[in-house]
């Protein structure tokens, strides 16, 4: 028996199996083996059932499961077919281009410490079973972190945020498990909780950070877990206010037990005070800060703060033999964080990144365009057309931009946005690259060279 679909004959009688799971392995060892390629459709429920001689809820099983695993799609009206390969948009630079790149979200390369400015001290090698946190940089995040949490905490040190977050999401959820992220989303979360098999649920983003009100759809559609960005939210720029962070602590008061992770990526260069969403009663948070906006993105070291039972399950899968972060790299992150000379060029960033950021913003303004941008390292752009009609435009001009769908959870956030990179651009750049955006908005309105 044979059914036609994706343009290709597919023999019913090679998927083999009795149960759901059964069903579901044979159909990825046809994957596996070549057989089965990326659009191909897979039978119809019913008659897959009936060659097996299974019940057709069992067929409906296995092809959720696969779908849960990434592996198929299900179209409504359309069937299930193979998903083709997932793709992850990374940040930094596009490779292999003679275009001014101002896509790539980078730090600015000369506001970044050179590691060897600084002398470390002498200390006795690292054993297995001693403790993974250096106590330099231990007591140094003590002291930053207590400031902003008044409740117990526990210290640990990952390689760098995306570690954190991955590690923290795995010990709390099952594949298939729902997560609420803002929409649009930093790209990294979405790549973590994407190639983990989680389920992404979006929560949209205004001017004040993530919404209560999207929040609570999240909770209520089995959001297991929540991620957040208190400050600098990427791509926007935009910091929860006081009003907004309790708000979304009045949303979370009925989910104590969900776990919130607030990735407060650009703490020592924010202009913006952190108010969190996590509030005293609530039982299972986790503050992450990595290093990378201000020391450099190759130092690998994000610093977590999280109640003690988190932090117990967190330290089963950092204690093992090659998990820890080198002492050496936390000597080295804590020597530069204490030396006064890093710590004025750290503030010197910060004022840099905010000025740049406004300058342009108004340069936008100025030609009637609307953008959001001051905090972080990106400026958010309101194109009011199709945002890759103007990244054409922009191409044809000489300026490579990130489009706004790269960011959106599946819905419609990014569609006219696009993201910037604008802080190294000097003041001539500045005012070439706001030109060629008001042309290239114009040009993509009237359909102009497409």
């Amino acid at each position: 028996m044979d059914d036609r679909c994706g343009g290709r004959t597919f023999e019913v009688t090679r998927i083999e199996g009795r149960t759901a799971a059964e069903i579901a392995g044979s159909v990825r060892a046809l994957v596996d083996s070549g057989s089965l390629h990326a659009g191909d459709g897979l039978p119809p429920v019913r008659e897959l059932a009936k060659s097996l001689g299974v019940n057709r809820n069992t067929v409906v099983a296995a092809y959720r499961q696969l779908a849960v695993a990434g592996v198929a799609i299900t179209n409504r009206g359309a069937g299930t077919s193979i998903a083709p390969p997932p793709t992850f948009v990374e940040e930094g630079f596009a490779p292999d281009t003679v275009l001014r790149d101002v896509s790539h979200g980078n730090p600015d390369r000369n506001l970044l410490p050179d590691p060897s400015m600084v002398q470390l001290s002498s200390s006795p090698p690292v054993l297995y079973g001693e403790s993974t946190v250096d106590p330099g940089l231990g007591a140094w995040a003590m002291s930053q972190f207590g400031a902003d949490q008044p409740r117990e905490f526990r210290l640990t040190v990952t390689s760098g945020a995306v570690d954190a977050i991955e590690k923290l999401l795995s010990q709390a959820l099952s594949h298939g498990d729902a997560v609420a992220l803002e929409d649009p989303c930093f790209l990294t979360s979405i790549n973590a909780v994407r190639r983990a098999g989680y389920r992404p649920v979006p929560v949209p983003v205004d001017d004040e950070g993530m919404t209560a009100g999207g929040l609570r759809s999240a909770l209520e559609a089995g959001a297991r877990a929540v991620v957040c960005t208190p400050r600098a939210h990427n791509p926007t720029g935009v910091s929860l206010t006081p009003s907004r962070a309790a708000e979304l602590q009045d949303a979370l008061a009925d989910h104590p037990h969900v776990l919130v992770i607030e990735d407060d990526h650009f703490s020592l260069l924010s202009q913006a005070r952190y108010h969190s969403i996590v509030s005293r009663t609530h039982q299972r948070w986790a503050l992450v800060r990595s290093v990378s906006k201000f020391l450099g993105p190759d130092l690998r070291v994000a610093l977590v703060a999280s109640d003690p039972g988190t932090a117990d399950r967190f330290a089963v899968q950092i204690s093992g033999g090659t998990k820890w972060v080198s002492h050496l790299l936390q000597r080295t992150v804590q020597a530069l964080l204490t030396d006064e000379t890093v710590q004025d060029r750290i503030h010197a960033a910060a004022v840099h990144y905010h000025r740049e950021n406004t300058r342009f913003v108004e340069l936008l303004r100025d030609r009637g365009i609307t953008a959001t941008g001051g905090d972080g390292l990106n400026i958010w752009v309101s194109t009011g057309a199709d945002a890759h009609a103007v990244a054409g435009q922009l191409m044809r001009r000489g300026w490579i931009v990130r489009t706004g769908d790269s960011f959106a959870l599946g819905t419609e956030s990014g569609a006219e946005r696009i993201r910037l990179t604008v802080h190294e651009l000097d003041t001539d750049a500045s005012e070439m690259l706001a030109d060629a955006l008001a042309k290239a908005v114009a040009a993509a309105h009237t359909g102009a060279g497409l």
